[in-house]
């Protein structure tokens, strides 16, 4: 790290040095003092109506413009009446009287002029009613969704002696989801905190170790906050509560990765080097690389979901990349300067001294190495006929969307609405198909609408407070017979629309909820389709260009679609033998995806660019038994704090969230306990030196890692650093700026 002048250079001793370390600290600071207040700004920022989610060039996203030139948007919400036995006289004259009431709402934008109903199921013995209130919904919309349903039960009440009352409908449905998102920020980031936190405490058995990494993860992720928040509202940026969500994960997750990483490789230096900055230096030279490359892969692969048509999954690659990205920067400048202040009490009670033991060099990864270096072939080949067989739970994998009823982890009331509106009344009520079509036409069009299987013709007509025309072109609604989030609702959509699609001249559009749920699907499988290559070919590109091979590469993304698709049919028998879901979001392969490939694929880096450094001194195979042993303990501290970040998914009450966060964390550990340090390390040692073709690592002809006879049954024989430090090989074209093992000290590892 030092030049022909003896100049100290390099990235570490610009972060770390004697000042440099106190300026580092101090722009930080000064950057959380101006970016706090605008990070708590992002909930304001965030953009959830129907519009941010849907794809752009849907059909049923233009009907919804379009219907914006006739009236407001609207959400309908659904008042439902139920008596068993059939509703009272007295019952009737309530209802009666609630809807005098509604019809005088006007806050939180309900349009009580326009209430609707009530309508009762039969007319001579009615059992049940309906009256449907509409709610307008502008920028402000799904704010004050849950304060107008409130406003709306305040009016009705709770039902008793007998009575049902619930609030349902797209407005009822819409307020719960509005209440499981409230809070998500705060609920994750303390979940997050608390796993991060734990797992730090039973990785480094510090109590003052963990408030660094905790610190500087929690800087970037205010930081993160306030550029995300700069651009939602500048750069047209769309942020929602999934990706807000989710952001709160990654950076905790990635963040506190790469601070794992850099500790155990400061460790190491502190133990070879007296003067704390030079190890830091030291370390972020080493160590710097792979947490690049790997902060690189997410980012990059983050951006892939730019080429999404879903809104909602277009507007998460920025989010997360940027959330990533500020991360990566962080605990590169940060958390190497905080560190190199507090000095090495900071570690205690476990404080590294110069001289001190590595104790990973005669540990449990060492062992593990030595034993699969035996037979690593037979080693690899059962590790992936499990990893197979595992797979093979995919047939259960049911990612054809998830309905109203089946999206909460508890029943909310507009679940228990949905339900007993759909035993009085068609099921596909209060959320209509809504039609434009040329006015000439329109006649023609609403007597395709009402003669196609599935809709109750006599629904067809124009909503309340619709101008009955808008530049030669109408508006009107129909109702259903199946439930709006069915998939028989969807079939009936794809009907109409061949129906009013074959009307020359009529240029008729067909949308409304159950429209834009079938769109959802079509683009989400589009999306899967395109992106999942994306992301493997951006990984592979990073891998070689990090490890200057081929094979390499080829191994680690084999080795990581293995894990995913094992990952999915564990998880699959799971949702459906153990948490009894009901199915799976459409986007749920290619969020599981992303995450594992991109930040499972840490580890990987983490590895093998570890095996690299080694090779060079003393070949591949002994490499990878070093590797191994080095790199074993952190990386698996990483992966349970990755997987415990994104178990807090969990946390919230909605299935999507909790499926996500428990296939990423089984996917993480699956990784991190079988992939990496079983599989590709057996495959490396069966490769061996020609897994670095093309460069020039292939060519060399390091000693064999196998034990001797002699080792005993521990297989420590030949664990890294129990012969002494090696000696370095012949001049590969690597760099390594290690200095020369000197008699004093410990042995390399």
């Amino acid at each position: 790290m030092t030049d022909a002048q003896g100049k100290r250079r390099g990235i570490g001793w610009l972060v770390c040095g004697r000042r440099s370390k106190w300026v580092v600290v101090g722009l930080w600071l000064v950057l959380l003092i101006l970016t706090a207040p605008f990070a708590q700004k992002l909930a304001d920022a965030q953009d959830n109506d129907a519009a941010s989610w849907l794809p752009g060039s849907a059909e049923s996203t233009q009907v919804l413009h379009i219907s914006e030139d006739f009236r407001p948007e609207q959400i309908p919400a659904v008042v439902v009446y139920a008596r068993e036995d059939g509703l009272t006289r007295d019952d009737r004259a309530q209802i009666e009287q609630d809807v005098e009431q509604l019809k005088g709402l006007r806050d939180h934008g309900i349009r009580g002029a326009e209430t609707r109903g009530p309508v009762y199921d039969r007319p001579a013995d009615p059992r049940a009613a309906q009256v449907i209130v509409p709610i307008t919904m502008d920028a402000q919309g799904w704010e004050r969704i849950a304060p107008a349903v409130d406003s709306i039960r305040d009016t009705v009440g709770e039902g008793g002696d007998g009575l049902a009352v619930h609030i349902t409908g797209p407005g009822g449905t819409s307020a719960d989801f509005s209440e499981a998102f409230e809070g998500i920020d705060s609920t994750l980031l303390f979940a997050a905190m608390a796993v991060v936190i734990v797992m730090l405490l039973l990785t480094y058995r510090s109590p003052t170790l963990l408030l660094v990494p905790l610190v500087s993860v929690v800087v970037a992720l205010f930081t993160a906050q306030a550029v995300i928040y700069f651009m939602a509202e500048h750069a047209g940026l769309t942020v929602n509560g999934q990706s807000a969500g989710i952001l709160t994960v990654l950076v905790f997750g990635a963040g506190t990765d790469y601070a794992l990483l850099l500790v155990a490789r400061y460790r190491e230096e502190l133990r070879r080097h007296e003067d704390r900055h030079e190890a830091m230096a030291l370390a972020l030279h080493r160590a710097g690389p792979a947490v690049l490359a790997s902060g690189a892969t997410v980012v990059l692969s983050m951006l892939v979901l730019l080429a999404a048509e879903m809104n909602s999954t277009r507007g998460l690659g920025p989010v997360a990349a940027i959330g990533v990205a500020v991360a990566l920067i962080a605990m590169i400048t940060l958390f190497p300067a905080l560190l190199v202040i507090f000095g090495r009490w900071i570690f205690w009670p476990a404080t590294p001294h110069l001289g001190s033991s590595d104790p990973t060099s005669r540990g449990l990864w060492a062992r593990m190495g030595n034993r699969i270096s035996r037979r690593p072939r037979m080693v690899w080949a059962v590790t992936a006929a499990v990893l197979a067989l595992l797979s093979l739970g995919l047939v259960q994998l049911r990612a054809e969307g998830i309905g109203n009823a089946d999206s909460f982890t508890g029943e909310p009331d507009s679940i228990v609405g949905q339900k007993v509106s759909a035993r009085y009344f068609p099921a596909g009520s209060g959320d209509p198909l809504v039609i434009v079509s040329d006015r000439a036409q329109a006649v023609e069009v609403g007597r395709a609408v009402a003669a196609t299987p599935g809709v109750v013709p006599e629904s067809l007509g124009l909503p309340p407070g619709t101008k009955p025309a808008f530049e030669g072109r109408v508006l009107f609604e129909a109702t259903m017979t199946a439930p709006a989030d069915s998939e028989a609702a969807k079939e009936t959509v794809e009907r109409v629309r061949d129906a009013v699609h074959d009307i020359p001249g009529a240029d008729a559009k067909v949308g409304g909820g159950t429209a834009a749920l079938l769109d959802m699907d079509e683009a989400t499988t589009h999306d899967n389709i395109l992106i999942i290559p994306l992301v493997l070919v951006v990984v592979l590109l990073i891998l070689c260009a990090l490890l200057r091979a081929v094979v390499a590469p080829l191994i680690l993304i084999g080795t990581v679609v293995l894990s995913f698709a094992s990952a999915l049919g564990i998880s699959a028998l799971a949702f459906r033998y153990v948490f009894d879901y009901a199915g799976e979001a459409t986007d749920f392969p290619l969020f599981v995806f992303v995450f594992l490939v991109a930040l499972g694929i840490d580890y990987n880096i983490f590895l093998t660019t570890r095996i690299r450094e080694e090779a060079g001194h003393q070949g591949t195979r002994k490499g990878v038994v070093t590797g191994l042993a080095a790199t074993g303990a952190v990386i698996t501290s990483a992966g349970l704090v990755l997987a415990g970040t994104f178990a807090a998914l969990a946390t919230l009450p909605m299935v999507a969230f909790a499926e996500i966060g428990f296939a990423v964390a089984l996917g993480v550990l699956l990784d991190t306990l079988v992939v990496r340090s079983v599989l590709v390390t057996s495959l490396f040692l069966d490769v061996g030196p020609k897994v670095w073709w093309p460069h020039r690592l292939a060519h060399e002809d390091g000693p064999p890692a196998t034990p001797p006879p002699d080792a005993g049954p521990g297989g420590d024989g030949a664990s890294p650093g129990s012969g002494g430090p090696a000696e370095p090989g012949p001049d590969d074209g690597t760099d390594d700026p290690r200095p020369a093992p000197q008699p004093v000290g410990p042995p390399r590892v």
